[in-house]
């Protein structure tokens, strides 16, 4: 990983990876430092990397499984340290979809929440939240803007940004 910069704000933190494995690491060290109750909310266009992202984030979790864009259900679980609930809001037609699978079950659960597409929903989440947008650069390489909202987000984010800063390029390579 390479440029990452923490924005003005102190709640904002961008970072350039320029290879699948990159955003893989850059997932683990969000499932590592993940907290139970997390909100994780993924934005970025078809191909982006929102699910190799999830994958890493699966894996800091301490799961052996692979996590797989559901294909014609809106949510999968996945064990773990905490319980990965992985919501998949690509074909989502109405908002209110979400609320007939038990939103709430996974927002407010004891697990962590990553949604894709989260911009299908935008208004059915909470205030306290990690948003990840993430920008195709070219073939590999990607931009991924983290903005935290609430202190808890925060404290997840400062973990992550740290654990970049201190392995340099591929943060838990060898932890």
């Amino acid at each position: 990983m390479r440029g990452s910069k923490l924005l003005p704000n102190n709640t904002a933190f961008e970072i350039l990876t320029r290879s699948p494995e990159e955003t893989r690491s850059l997932g683990a060290a969000l499932g590592k430092h993940a907290h139970a109750g997390a909100v994780i909310l993924l934005t970025g266009e078809l191909g982006s990397g929102k699910t190799c992202l999830t994958q890493g984030i699966l894996a800091g979790l301490g799961s052996k499984e692979s996590a797989r864009s559901p294909t014609f259900v809106l949510a999968t679980q996945y064990p773990g340290r905490l319980t990965l609930y992985h919501l998949d809001l690509y074909r989502l037609e109405r908002v209110t979809e979400m609320e007939d699978i038990g939103l709430d079950e996974y927002l407010f659960g004891d697990g962590v929440c990553v949604v894709e597409w989260a911009e299908k929903a935008a208004a059915l989440f909470p205030g306290e939240r990690l948003e990840v947008r993430i920008q195709r650069l070219g073939e590999s390489e990607r931009r991924l803007v983290l903005s935290a909202h609430g202190p808890r987000h925060a404290a997840l984010l400062k973990a992550v940004r740290d654990a970049v800063e201190a392995h340099g390029r591929t943060p838990l390579q060898g932890d």
